[in-house]
């Protein structure tokens, strides 16, 4: 008898396994952040962009903070067009919501992009709660102007939204007053982590606010970041509980290669075959 029972459940879990293997997926698009490869855009962003196609990325996110590395709206257009790429999303700074947004909004329809996103705020966010609320409000009012003109306005971890002022994580505050409707959010996978916060808590608790992603690798001591695989992140674990992935923009970025074309071809061989 127990020999048929221990044959019945080694047959379930057999099965139960077979199941999750067969319902695991891979992402279908993966993108790159710009950042990630920055000092190569800086000497030849085409050449680069070229690069970036060639090692298999299908998106990339632009860097408007660094003004797409001397290039115009219509360089930038067509770079993009002849290497086949798609610019979802761009980073950008938090003064540009306050200065001719009507016209930003027109240049992201122009660029193809579904998202503008503001990765931090102003240097007095570092000590005042205050100043997140003032940028949470902003952040809904020019959410509303960029729903109008058929975009979307989100926010991107760092890993300073964590420490917390006067015993309040003020990325908790900014998330809680912003109107999801309006504003959504990019996780940062090893910011977070780099910041003291549990990515998996975050995507339990925001799970329908999260659209876009920074995947991202993180070494033991969780001080800096590294190549895809090579840290302590579950990235499988992570991918697999978001919703509808494949409709949210996937980026890795990693800000301290350096050897930044040959990492990031790394990065897109691991990601590519991860299953999750």
């Amino acid at each position: 008898m127990s020999t048929r029972r221990e044959f019945l459940i080694h047959l379930a879990a057999a099965a139960a396994a077979t199941s999750l293997a067969r319902n695991r997926t891979r992402l279908t698009r993966i993108g790159l952040e710009l950042y990630s490869v920055r000092h190569a855009m800086r000497a030849d962003p085409e050449r680069t962009l070229a690069a970036v196609r060639a090692a298999g990325y299908t998106d990339v996110e632009l860097l408007w903070s660094f003004k797409n590395f001397g290039r115009t709206t219509q360089q930038v257009r067509a770079a993009l067009d002849h290497e086949g790429l798609k610019a979802p999303s761009a980073h950008m700074a938090p003064e540009i919501m306050l200065t001719d947004w009507d016209r930003s909004l027109e240049t992201a329809n122009q660029l193809g992009h579904t998202y503008l996103i503001v990765p931090s705020l102003t240097a007095d966010t570092a000590t005042s709660l205050d100043a997140w609320r003032l940028w949470a409000d902003r952040f809904n009012t020019a959410g509303a102007a960029a729903r109008r003109a058929g975009i979307w306005l989100a926010f991107h971890n760092e890993a300073s939204h964590m420490k917390p002022i006067n015993g309040q994580v003020p990325y908790d505050l900014f998330v809680e007053r912003l109107d999801p409707s309006l504003v959504r959010l990019q996780l940062d996978i090893g910011n977070m982590v780099m910041g003291g916060g549990d990515p998996a808590q975050y995507l339990a608790r925001y799970r329908d606010r999260y659209w876009s992603f920074h995947v991202k690798d993180v070494v033991a001591d969780h001080s800096r970041d590294t190549e895809l695989g090579t840290g302590v992140i579950q990235l499988a674990s992570l991918l697999h509980v978001v919703p509808d992935i494949h409709r949210k923009p996937c980026y890795v970025e990693q800000e301290s290669s350096a050897d930044e074309l040959p990492s990031a071809q790394r990065n897109y061989t691991y990601l590519s075959a991860l299953a999750f």
